[in-house]
């Protein structure tokens, strides 16, 4: 029976672990999976070292003042891998934390597993390099990452992505309002993240665009699926100050259902623009970061785009907004655009089912057969290559 150690950082990194271990435990039942984990691992049945959410920081400086916490976190997680070291370590995304535990592993003889390029290929492209002490092989969701860690001599697999396979077609959105008890004309969905720094960064630019709306569209409504009930009060407070008067309606989790029922989304860069495009609803994209943090990823980032969408088509087809460009007039006159533009939704949806079907290859079954096949449980010859 082997043994399969999963670090998941976050809550996207929770539902691409889950995934694996599904897709794993069809081909080998026996297999035993435990690590840091979400709810939707544990669901699948990994046993838990501790919650994810323990590890979800996001930006350079605020990093630090979460650093006893994360350095206690990683001591235990080294000591519990050195003390009973697994078949293999998979570390899913968070690279500033799983690179860092993968190579402590991988000086210990533990095989390891990154699942979730790194963004090499967008900021410090120089940390390719280091990519092989940490990681005997990478798993990457987009082909262009692929592509790039060959070019650089580093052993990886793109798998496709999770999402691409779980969503075969959107729902009907009139069958999601439905669900939700929303009967108004217009509906906006809400995504301020699905981390504190993230809400506490984005909400209240998006509560003020509710407000902005609001005050411009007759009988609109607001839903807002929040990742965990500490983002729900968090976000709830944020609406309180900057848009008392607006119908907003919080949601725990289901952001598919509340994209689909929705006309158009604001949602802040990350995952969430992926499950967006997946859905194929119209979007605006919002990104805010800490001053001094923002103005260290002006200097490193190299990539062009924040959303996943521009990313995967290699040129703006939705509008990004930044840091004071993201702002409730800017915001909700790109909303507005999108609401009275037919044409610019159906090119949109068009494109957007296009990178779906680039996406949609089965990723957990591919992502676990390497995965095992480091494990000794695969011959060679069954696992699949990029």
């Amino acid at each position: 029976m082997a043994r399969v150690v999963i670090i998941a950082g976050e809550t996207s990194g929770d539902r691409l672990g889950a995934s694996l271990i599904r897709a794993a435990r069809e081909i080998s039942p026996d297999t035993r999976f435990e690590g840091v984990t979400g709810p939707l691992m544990r669901e699948a049945g990994c046993e838990t070292w501790f919650d994810h959410q323990e590890l979800a920081v996001m930006g350079f400086f605020e990093v630090v003042n979460h650093l006893p916490r994360l350095l206690s976190r990683k001591r235990e997680v080294e000591r519990r891998l050195l003390a009973d070291p697994p078949d293999v370590l998979v570390g899913v995304d968070s690279p500033d934390f799983n690179l860092r535990i993968e190579r402590v592993a991988k000086k210990n003889g533990i095989p390891t597993v990154h699942y979730v390029c790194p963004t090499v290929w967008a900021w410090r492209p120089g940390r390719v390099h280091g990519l092989d002490a940490s990681a005997d092989h990478v798993l990457c969701v987009f082909p262009f990452e692929a592509k790039f860690l060959a070019e650089h001599g580093v052993p990886a697999t793109f798998v496709g992505h999770p999402l691409a396979d779980e969503i075969a077609e959107p729902e009907e959105p009139m069958r999601c309002r439905s669900k939700l008890g929303l009967t108004a004309e217009t509906v906006v969905a809400l995504l301020p993240g699905s981390r504190k720094s993230e809400v506490t960064r984005n909400g209240p630019a998006f509560a003020k665009t509710a407000a902005w709306l609001a005050r411009r569209i007759d009988g609109i409504k607001f839903v807002a699926p929040m990742a965990t009930p500490a983002l729900s009060e968090l976000f709830s407070r944020q609406l309180r100050k900057h848009a008392r008067d607006v119908d907003v309606r919080l949601l725990q989790g289901d952001s598919q259902s509340a994209i689909v029922a929705s006309d158009a989304v604001i949602v802040a860069s990350g995952t969430a623009t992926l499950e967006t495009m997946l859905l194929r609803r119209p979007m605006v994209v919002a990104c805010k970061l800490g001053p001094i943090t923002y103005l260290v990823a002006r200097q490193l980032i190299k990539a062009e785009y924040i959303g996943m969408p521009n990313l995967m088509a290699g040129r703006p087809i939705v509008t990004e907004l930044i840091q004071s460009d993201a702002n409730a007039e800017a915001l909700g006159t790109e909303v507005i655009d999108l609401l009275e533009s037919s044409d610019r939704r159906n090119e949109l949806a068009e494109a957007f089912a296009e990178q779906h079907c680039r996406l949609r290859l089965g990723a957990g079954k591919i992502a676990a057969e390497v995965v095992l096949g480091m494990a000794g449980l695969l011959d060679k010859d069954a696992e699949r290559a990029d």
